[in-house]
């Protein structure tokens, strides 16, 4: 089985390197097509830089993973997501993998992910996928004095000693899962920042209606606003992704991107 990995967080970032290694360990194919540089919050965007009407594309050599052909992208996640479908970087893929992500990507929020945006493009290509994300923020919120203070913290932990071997493992354990699936099947895996031994179990679970984060509007003034980033204070709904990663679970989330409302009436106006 060929399995194409990519993330929105750039190609040298740890959480990618974990994911190719674990999925290599257990038997498979494996080719890497990263966005050369953090791509995070691109959702399904299909952008890239060309010159002269190509995408530039340059091989890179990833700390560890001599045996695995990687490219740096000058693209979207989406993008990238969709060359591999078209046999840009070998075959096309069997599985697109998109991850690890540095933070969870949970609820209703997975429509502005980059991570979760690749996998869905893929789907559309008739791709299996799966997105996986560290929950690096809620190990934090859950010791916080007070909602900043998570957020506040999370820049002053080393990311190559966080565990990605945790989620690598267990999207690689799910792996058989999603082939037993139809084609065009995504799923959104979400684990706790924490080693292996800690998590209380994998669960399945619902969209939350909200993000684990949200923006808010800090300032406003003459031609200019600004934003910044707060721990959502809602109440968690059992059985969603987030009441689950907050009770230490992982969870898995089968998702669907574009459908139609088959159930809904409409009283069309007529000519």
């Amino acid at each position: 089985m060929l399995v194409a990995i990519t993330n929105d967080d750039g190609v040298a970032a740890p959480g990618l390197r974990r994911l190719a290694a674990a999925v290599h360990a257990a038997g498979h194919h494996v080719v890497v097509a990263a966005p050369a540089t953090e791509a995070s919050g691109a959702s399904a965007s299909l952008h890239a830089v060309s010159e002269e009407g190509r995408v530039v594309v340059e091989r890179r050599r990833l700390t560890g993973l001599d045996r695995i052909t990687a490219y740096a992208v000058q693209a979207s996640p989406a993008y990238i997501a969709l060359l591999a479908t078209l046999g840009a970087f070998g075959r096309k893929p069997d599985v697109v993998l998109s991850g690890i992500n540095r933070g969870a990507n949970a609820g209703h929020a997975v429509l502005h992910s980059g991570t979760v945006g690749a996998v869905f493009t893929a789907a559309n290509r008739g791709c299996r996928g799966m997105a996986v994300s560290l929950d690096v923020l809620s190990p934090l919120a859950a010791s916080a004095a007070s909602g900043g203070a998570a957020i506040a913290s999370l820049d002053t932990v080393d990311d190559e000693t966080r565990h990605w071997d945790t989620a690598a493992s267990l999207a690689s354990e799910l792996l058989p899962v999603l082939l037993d699936t139809p084609g065009g099947t995504v799923f959104n895996l979400n684990v706790p920042d924490v080693p292996r031994d800690k998590l209380r179990g994998l669960r399945r679970g619902t969209l939350a209606n909200f993000g684990q984060v949200q923006m808010t509007l800090a300032e406003k003034g003459e031609g200019y606003v600004r934003v910044s980033l707060e721990e959502n204070g809602a109440t968690f709904e059992p059985g969603t992704d987030l009441a689950l990663l907050a009770e230490g679970f992982a969870c898995v989330t089968p998702v669907q991107a574009v459908t139609h409302l088959d159930d809904l009436d409409l009283a069309l106006p007529q000519p």
